[in-house]
């Protein structure tokens, strides 16, 4: 009997000189894996138009049936992205989503990316319904906000990489 109880006592004596695994969050951030998926983000493109066109292939493809869009037309005095529409309404309820990444991958524009945040907490349901104000990014430095005005017939020269549809 004594002996089991030195045996216990061993053990726990060599755990208790090694170093601490846990991490003091949230003073201290795990680094997390590059292949991680965590909070969505909608992206821009340099001179700040919204890479998202309001196609709703991200909604089509959530097998949650997470994400809402809806379209509206871009014209010559108000563009919000380069192509014919844009994401008028863009929300994505956090309590349904899986994190699955299909929405990433069905974006034809890479508009939306899930990326490295991790801190989602909610106090009720409806702050957990993040809207297009909340996901997408802030403006780059050299960019300009949304709407932008634009020339007629110069939405192929809004983003380098468009070619002219001629």
């Amino acid at each position: 009997m004594i002996g089991e109880l030195l045996k216990g006592m061993a053990i726990t004596f060599k755990h208790f000189l090694r170093p601490p695994v846990t991490i003091q969050y949230p003073e201290v951030k795990r680094p997390v894996r590059q292949r991680f998926k965590g909070r969505h983000e909608l992206k821009r493109y340099d001179n700040g138009l919204e890479k998202c066109i309001g196609c709703a292939l991200c909604a089509a493809a959530c097998p949650a049936d997470a994400i809402f869009v809806e379209a509206s037309e871009n014209s010559d005095d108000v563009r919000y992205s380069p192509g014919e529409r844009y994401a008028s309404t863009y929300e994505i309820n956090m309590l349904r989503c899986i994190f699955c990444g299909y929405c990433e991958d069905a974006c034809p524009t890479e508009a939306i990316v899930l990326e490295h945040s991790y801190e989602l907490s909610f106090y009720d349901r409806a702050s957990a319904i993040y809207t297009k104000e909340m996901l997408i990014v802030d403006v780059p430095v050299n960019g300009q906000v949304t709407p932008q005005e634009v020339e007629p017939g110069a939405f192929d020269r809004a983003i380098p990489d468009m070619e002219d549809p001629k």
